[in-house]
């Protein structure tokens, strides 16, 4: 994947990405099967992630992990073998101790054809869910200018 634009906003943090959708991931007709589009938010998250300081390797070093609570997704055209889809994802802030990725898929016309929406938690070493904000999230948050200094 390859980073192709960055933005910040006071209330989200958008990054866009790129994937080639390989043979593996569609169904006999060439068209991506349904629950790729999953593995493609992951993918978008993964590069925000690694891009903004706050990938999973980040977070385990931190003693956390984010699980996925929800997730959703909505379809509104296809992707196929070989086309370059453009994964534009977004961190939107949230008071909770709790993280959310909105998610579009594009087309290499630039075509939306997927939307969708992730929520994760916090759960320390333990196994224990957090139900407050841990104090690396905060800074992290403080770094990319979701809080005030």
């Amino acid at each position: 994947m390859k980073r192709k634009t960055q933005f910040n906003t006071k209330k989200e943090i958008c990054f866009s990405s790129d994937v080639r959708v390989r043979f593996t991931e569609t169904d006999p007709l060439g068209i991506v099967w349904h629950g790729n589009y999953i593995q493609y938010f992951e993918d978008g998250r993964e590069a925000f992630g690694r891009y903004h300081g706050i990938s999973y390797l980040d977070q385990k070093a931190q003693g956390y992990t984010t699980p996925i609570i929800k997730s959703s997704c909505e379809h509104k055209a296809s992707l196929r073998y070989g086309d370059i889809a453009t994964i534009k994802t977004y961190f939107i802030d949230s008071p909770a101790a709790k993280m959310i990725f909105r998610y579009e898929i594009y087309n290499q016309e630039n075509q939306l054809v997927c939307t969708g929406e992730t929520i994760q938690v916090f759960v320390d070493d333990s196994g224990e869910l957090s139900l407050t904000i841990p104090s690396f999230f905060m800074k992290w948050k403080q770094k990319v200018g979701l809080l005030d200094e």
